[in-house]
């Protein structure tokens, strides 16, 4: 399944246990079947990151999960850890300067069938962070093979989920609209343009292109542009085929 049979299909669901389904689902194609999601709190003192994943939205091994659990291990999870501290997709296996508990949860980890895995953080608004972790039982597997297509699929997974978990949010397809100049420049950046370049294909300014997709961008609740055209297209903004190029342009 691509990417946008992945956002069609969701966008066809109101349950959090279906959306699950199909995010393991397209993850188990690419050899990671094994999938992880949930939020990210901060517990005071001292301000350490802890991992709460919603019900329905962990498909890791079970004597895992409970052991991870038992052990407390989200106290020295080096995933859960690292997180708030990085920008992007990162790999467990490449993990630097590990104390012996972080090494411990990710020996265990491996033992326990999750032989390769990389994470994905999601940022969102007031600080609000949350992460999505596939891993694979396969000794082969390769997750920065497969890091740009499972970050995609991380993504849409989470802008669909926040959709589902707070209905009342979505009440606003029916009153939120963006004008024909806003359409035209999300459409062109969902083909992989650049400002500069749709400035010269509509005949305005990079800075006019860059002043309608921040407009865009804060009438959707979106923090970039990825997340812009996906939720335009979710909430049927612009046209599903007017964005062939998404899949490959984050």
């Amino acid at each position: 399944m691509d990417l946008f049979s992945f956002i069609e299909c969701a966008k066809q669901t109101r349950s959090i246990k279906a959306l699950f389904d199909l995010l393991v689902s397209c993850a188990s194609e690419e050899g990671f079947s094994e999938v992880a999601y949930g939020a990210l709190t901060f517990a005071e003192p001292p301000r350490l990151p802890r991992y709460l994943p919603p019900t329905g939205t962990v498909n890791f091994p079970p004597d895992w999960c409970r052991r991870y659990f038992e052990r407390n291990y989200r106290v020295i999870d080096p995933v859960v850890r690292r997180t708030p501290t990085l920008p992007g997709p990162f790999v467990w296996d490449e993990l630097a300067k590990l104390e012996p508990g972080e090494k411990r949860v990710l020996d265990e980890a491996k033992e326990a069938g999750l032989k390769h895995g990389m994470s994905v953080p999601l940022f969102g608004a007031l600080g609000r962070i949350s992460v999505v972790s596939f891993a694979s039982p396969f000794d082969e597997a390769d997750p920065q093979d497969r890091m740009s297509h499972l970050s995609t699929l991380a993504l849409n997974f989470h802008l669909a989920f926040a959709e589902i978990a707070r209905p009342s949010d979505s009440s606003i397809n029916g009153k939120l609209t963006l004008s024909e100049r806003e359409k035209d420049c999300l459409r062109w950046v969902a083909e992989g343009k650049s400002s500069w370049e749709i400035g010269k294909i509509l005949k305005v300014s990079e800075n006019t292109v860059n002043f309608h997709l921040k407009n865009v961008m804060r009438k959707l609740g979106t923090t970039n542009r990825t997340q812009a055209i996906v939720k335009a297209i979710r909430l049927n903004l612009i046209e599903f085929s007017a964005a062939p190029a998404l899949a490959t342009g984050c």
